[in-house]
């Protein structure tokens, strides 16, 4: 998928993915450690003791959501820099970021201490998160699938999307720890421990950043670039030369690959706060069911989602990356009311088959994705293009999907049927817009002017 045409030597693939896994791992650690936090202890430490409880939880998980608002921000800021400049120093800024904003709001005074500031420097902290996020994913989804030999591009590509199951394993297990020291301490200083942790993480993976080298992609197209440069005349820029403003050629010549990747995505991202973050906060204010041990299941779910998505990538590049994502879909229509279901009866094993079985077949939708939507745009507003399917989709979907999942349950009376049948509905739309981006890009393929290497098209076919 790499588009090459010059040799160069190759740096191993498997240090470029280790690269993208490190990365996102930690970035995706500090999201999902403010998810957690929003959902169990947010409320009571930077809003009002007096606000009704309802309200709290609402408020707690619309910090969370002001976090997706500038990742489109980020996404088009980073996705540009990356496109012009290069994938390996746009990584670094992004990471960066996220382990500044992260450690500081494992240093923040509650409301008690200092009043409304309290929650407005939450809300500062997130959106800067939200920025260095959106400038994230699409770069290491590319340094990874760039790199990646014939035929491996769905895998390798995995590699990124497998940062987000674990930096939730990391996030759940270090909340889970904290627990143990008792409900009191928890709430005093046990949230911020997983917060300040993160200073140490992000040392790793600038340590391994910084020694990788760039995609062979960007030394094409900045050779390209000078090629034209030099060229007398004004003869202009060859097809696949950088553009001066990616995101404008992408929303002009791909901007249906952009809305219909937008939908494709909207389980994976959306749907997947609505089995995490709502699911514990609707198991333990509507169910009363014990925090520890939801923490606990959604620990193992995550793991398990480690596990079984390298696999389903390797599955992608045998059969296609489309048919595994549809699967998943389907699987995640199948089991939306189940989930929930199980919740009513108080049952730990019933309540971690269902939690396994759902993240089991969310998996199927995460590596596969980067691959796919790396066919769809040409390697010089690769980056733009990719980074803004995914961060507008985050935007509208994921963002708001828990505070949404909380206000479709309070109307009707705090059942779980209506987050659950949304989720279904979404899902089902996912179906025919991954089907409608095998179209788009065999119909590129089919004009002529593929936006992948010929060797690599079997990576999405």
């Amino acid at each position: 998928m790499s588009d090459r045409t010059t040799p160069r030597s190759p740096q191993s693939p498997y240090r470029t993915a280790l690269a993208a896994l490190s990365g996102t791992s930690i970035e995706w650690y500090d999201f999902y450690a403010f998810a957690t936090a929003a959902a169990i202890v947010f409320d009571d430490v930077f809003f009002p003791a007096d606000m009704p409880a309802s309200l709290r939880t609402i408020s707690a998980f619309a910090t969370f959501a002001v976090g997706f608002l500038l990742r489109p921000l980020g996404g088009i800021v980073f996705g540009h820099i990356g496109d012009r400049v290069g994938r390996k120093k746009t990584l670094v800024i992004t990471l960066l970021m996220m382990g500044i904003a992260s450690f500081a709001i494992g240093l923040l005074p509650t409301y008690e201490q200092v009043g409304v500031l309290s929650p407005i420097l939450l809300i500062v902290l997130r959106l800067i998160q939200g920025i260095a996020i959106g400038g994230e994913w699409g770069g290491a989804v590319l340094i990874a699938v760039e790199n990646a030999p014939k035929g491996k591009a769905t895998f390798f590509g995995s590699f990124a999307q497998l940062g987000s199951s674990v930096g939730a394993l990391l996030s759940t297990g270090m909340f889970s720890l904290m627990n143990l020291f008792g409900d009191e301490a928890f709430d005093s200083w046990g949230w911020r421990v997983p917060f300040l942790a993160s200073a140490v993480l992000v040392v790793i993976g600038l340590v391994v950043r910084t020694k990788l080298e760039d995609s062979p992609v960007m030394d094409e197209i900045h050779a390209e670039q000078r090629q034209n440069e030099q060229k007398k005349g004004g003869q202009g820029r060859k097809k696949g030369a950088m553009s001066g403003l990616p995101v404008a050629e992408v929303l002009r010549k791909d901007w249906k690959t952009v809305l219909v990747g937008v939908f494709a995505l909207a389980t994976a991202t959306g749907g997947y706060y609505v089995v995490t973050s709502y699911l514990l906060a609707y198991g333990t204010d509507d169910q009363h069911l014990s925090e520890s041990m939801l923490l606990n299941g959604l620990t193992l779910a995550a793991f398990l989602e480690l596990l079984v998505t390298p696999f389903l990538a390797l599955l992608g590049d045998r059969i296609g990356a489309h048919k595994v994502v549809v699967g998943g879909l389907v699987g995640v229509v199948l089991l939306s009311i189940p989930q929930f279901m199980v919740m009513d009866t108080g049952s730990v094993v019933l309540i971690y088959l269902t939690m396994l079985a759902m993240r089991f077949v969310m998996s199927a939708l995460y590596g596969p994705m980067a691959a796919i939507l790396a066919d769809g745009f040409a390697p010089h507003v690769r980056y733009t293009g990719i980074s803004l399917s995914y961060q507008v989709c985050n935007l509208v979907f994921a963002g708001f999907a828990p505070v949404t999942a909380v206000w479709l349950s309070s109307l009707a009376g705090g059942a779980y049927w209506p987050p659950a049948g949304a989720l279904m509905v979404v899902s089902a739309i996912g179906i025919w817009c991954t089907l409608r981006l095998r179209t788009y890009h065999r119909r590129r393929l089919d004009t002529g002017s593929p936006v992948v290497a010929p060797e690599q098209v079997t990576v999405s076919a």
